[in-house]
């Protein structure tokens, strides 16, 4: 008969009495003629919270998600360690290729030697099992997640506007080739002076602007398949005003500035397209600003540059890939507001046309590095005119449509910009595209 005496457990037949084990042990077997044994059960890696520090002491059996956003991380892996005990880095924020994180091995050794590991790679997961005192540590996987969600959008929308003092509300989508559509019925307020952009890596979102009576925050999704949603009524707290807009962090967006009046307060936009209640202002207020996305490899930074304060500037402010929108900066190439911008090639952005009611308007270009630095003007392609939009097609290829010059002629014409950032003349306006200024553009899809 087998039971259980006092602090032990007979086995029958076994000859051979074991140790009750801790709340939770299972008992185990290590084969024909050896004493059977309680032992903890297996119950995987147990993932922490995100380590932003800049110092961490790692303990075996666990998961660390290392955020580096605004710096590098030294972890001391454990003092002493078991054959088969586990640890799990991985890189939150796609950041360690700018901030990096170092493995102490804290006298114990790693791949066989005692010397400092590092990993510098964006997106990089580095998994290490303890393989006894000769070789230590061995990563059984330290490999890039190849994170695809965001493949570079392939279409893009044109929507709102006005028209000889008539606000529109009909939008026009652009094939992946950079065609643009005949006008799509309106389904939102007709407005003029909304923001657009991207959000959820496939959607776009148009917000605020000038109704026939007043200024708004109302906001309309556009699907990944490009179709509009009717008004979403705004949110408390968001002035209503003429949005400057852009995309940020890969699936967000981020409206920063505007007016009337000027403005430099900056509103976030989450990734299922939720805009938030005003940030305090961080740029000076302004609006008819250029603004994008830019950043290798991942087009998770934005910027705002140029627009009228009250005086015409060439002001720059970076928005990080968290939206955290940065202070003002003097800027590069010719004073100027009421000009379009996109983003094109592999995280690289321009910005262009406009005007300076003193001078008049223009038809140059600003390129935008991947690293957010704004070049001086190139030369001048196209229809010089103001008021215009622009947005990214065809993964990685630009495209700026509408606008009017001084006469004031309204138009529909286009430019698209290559994967080089190289602008070409005039695209002729498409039958039952409407011309029309103060529209906005976004990519999708």
């Amino acid at each position: 008969m087998s039971g259980i005496v006092g602090s032990k457990l007979n086995i029958r037949g076994s000859g051979h009495v074991a140790k009750l084990g801790t709340d939770g042990q299972v008992l185990t077997s290590a084969g024909a003629g050896q004493p059977p044994a309680f032992e903890d059960l297996a119950g995987g890696i147990s993932w922490q919270s995100v380590v932003t520090a800049s110092t961490l002491t790692a303990v075996a059996g666990n998961g660390y998600w290392i955020d580096t956003t605004s710096n590098t991380c030294t972890i001391t892996l454990p003092a002493s360690a078991s054959n088969g005990d586990e640890i799990i880095f991985s890189d939150y924020a796609s950041n360690w290729g700018t901030n990096s994180i170092s493995l102490d091995t804290n006298s114990l050794k790693y791949q066989g030697s005692t010397k400092t590991a590092g990993y510098d790679t964006d997106d990089q997961i580095v998994h290490i099992v303890y393989s006894g005192s000769t070789n230590g540590w061995i990563p059984i996987s330290d490999e890039v997640a190849v994170y695809q969600p965001h493949k570079p959008n392939t279409n893009g929308i044109f929507g709102f506007g006005y028209v000889s003092s008539t606000e529109m509300g009909m939008t026009n989508l652009v094939s992946s080739a950079g065609v643009i559509a005949s006008d799509v019925t309106a389904v939102g307020t007709a407005r003029v002076n909304p923001g657009a952009c991207e959000f959820g890596f496939d959607k776009a979102i148009f917000i605020g602007g000038q109704d026939a009576s007043a200024y708004t925050a109302v906001s309309n999704l556009v699907s990944n398949a490009g179709v509009v949603a009717s008004d979403t009524a705004a949110v408390a707290g968001v002035t209503a005003r003429y949005m400057n807009s852009n995309s940020y962090g890969r699936d967000k967006g981020i409206c920063a500035g505007g007016g009337y009046p000027y403005t430099g307060v900056s509103n976030l936009i989450s990734n299922v397209g939720v805009v938030g209640s005003d940030v305090t202002a961080v740029m000076g207020g302004r609006y008819h600003t250029g603004s994008c996305e830019y950043g290798s490899p991942h087009k998770d930074l934005g910027i705002v540059a140029y627009g009228n304060t009250g005086g015409v500037v060439s002001t720059i402010n970076l928005i990080s890939n968290t939206g955290v929108v940065a202070s003002d900066t003097s800027g590069t190439g010719t004073v100027r507001y009421g000009l379009a911008g996109c983003d094109y090639g592999t995280g690289t952005g321009i910005m262009a046309y406009g005007l300076n009611h003193t001078v008049g308007d223009y038809s140059m270009s600003n390129l935008i590095s991947d690293t957010g630095t704004v070049a001086s003007d190139g030369g001048n392609v196209g229809t010089a005119r103001r008021y215009l939009a622009a947005c990214e097609f065809g993964g990685d290829k630009g495209i700026f449509m509408g606008g009017h010059d001084a006469t004031p002629t309204v138009y529909a014409v286009s430019n698209i910009v290559s994967n080089t950032g190289s602008v070409a003349t005039d695209t002729a306006a498409v039958v039952g595209v409407t011309a029309r200024y103060h529209l906005a553009g976004a990519s999708y899809g």
